[in-house]
């Protein structure tokens, strides 16, 4: 349990920033997680599509661990923002802007993975924090994280 004065103790750069950097903050975090679901989806599609020719709703829900109306619904959306294609009780299939967003979200992952691993985390640890800070990192801090990760 944390102690009620123990923030007290700690600095804090957002009281000092001014109200609407902080809403401005705040209000990229709450993108990013509606975002990160859809991110999720088309990451796995593309791998199930390598690996196997094809993603079913069957083997999507399997893959996350959720029942089949879950991935459904999480379908739907996806078609709807144009990013998978789909026909009823057939496989889904990523349009070109899903391909790019997969290609994307692969890219963000594997830096964020090699940037962790460099700082001495375990690739299996390393692999499961990626897989929440992907979603979340700037392009400036990812950047960043590039850089170091790929010194010698």
């Amino acid at each position: 349990m944390i102690k009620s004065d123990f923030s007290a103790e700690l600095p804090s750069v957002t009281d000092e920033r001014p109200a609407d950097a902080r809403a401005e903050a705040f209000q990229g975090v709450r993108e990013a997680r509606r975002n990160e679901l859809a991110e999720d989806y088309v990451e796995l599609i593309a791998d199930l599509i390598h690996e196997h020719g094809e993603a079913r709703p069957v083997d999507i829900a399997a893959q996350l661990g959720v029942r089949a109306p879950t991935v459904t619904k999480a379908l739907a959306r996806l078609a709807r923002e144009g990013l998978i294609t789909r026909a009823k009780y057939r496989s889904v299939f990523l349009t070109d802007e899903g391909r790019a967003l997969a290609k994307e979200c692969r890219n963000r992952h594997e830096i964020v993975l090699r940037f962790l691993i460099r700082l001495g985390l375990d690739a299996e640890t390393a692999e499961l924090d990626a897989e929440g800070i992907e979603h979340h990192v700037s392009e400036r801090t990812l950047a960043l994280f590039k850089s170091y990760a790929d010194r010698p």
